[in-house]
């Protein structure tokens, strides 16, 4: 498979994404825990059906200690006993605000179950990792861009 567009080599593209990462650097940096954060993006990436993103946070999950239980059960997290409370909440919005474009919402039960989990900062990075993994998921869907020959660390 070849991507339709390189993107990263477009003069256009290759600002946007470079603004994308910085958003992303942000985020990596908040009080958010990262492990939240690359469930968020797994969760986001499988709904999505992004092979890239799934590619990237997968690798740099397992990178930060992750383990391989967790990340093979993240699509199936609500069944799973190795999430925590937390997580779920997390994971929960991340699916809700997913399907936003499937006539979904993210209902107030959500929304109150992440604000009981996590502060306003973290609140904010949440919303932020969620929206920005769609905007790259949606990319990457678009152009076609192929998975598989991610290396940990690549985009740093």
């Amino acid at each position: 498979m070849n991507a339709r567009l390189d993107y990263f080599g477009n003069p256009v593209g290759g600002k946007f994404l470079k603004a994308l990462v910085s958003a992303n650097r942000a985020l990596v940096d908040s009080p958010l825990p990262l492990t939240i954060q690359e469930l968020v993006r797994m969760r986001a990436s499988q709904i999505n059906g992004c092979a890239v993103c799934l590619d990237i946070h997968t690798k740099e999950a397992a990178a930060a200690g992750e383990t391989d239980v967790r990340i093979n059960l993240v699509a199936a997290w609500r069944e799973a006993t190795v999430f925590t409370e937390p997580e779920r909440a997390a994971l929960e919005l991340a699916e809700q605000a997913c399907r936003m474009a499937d006539g979904g919402v993210v209902t107030d039960e959500a929304w109150a179950n992440v604000a009981k989990n996590f502060d306003e900062d973290q609140l904010a990075a949440l919303v932020g990792v969620i929206s920005l993994i769609n905007a790259f998921n949606r990319l990457n869907a678009i152009v076609q861009n192929p998975a598989g020959d991610y290396r940990v660390g690549q985009f740093a």
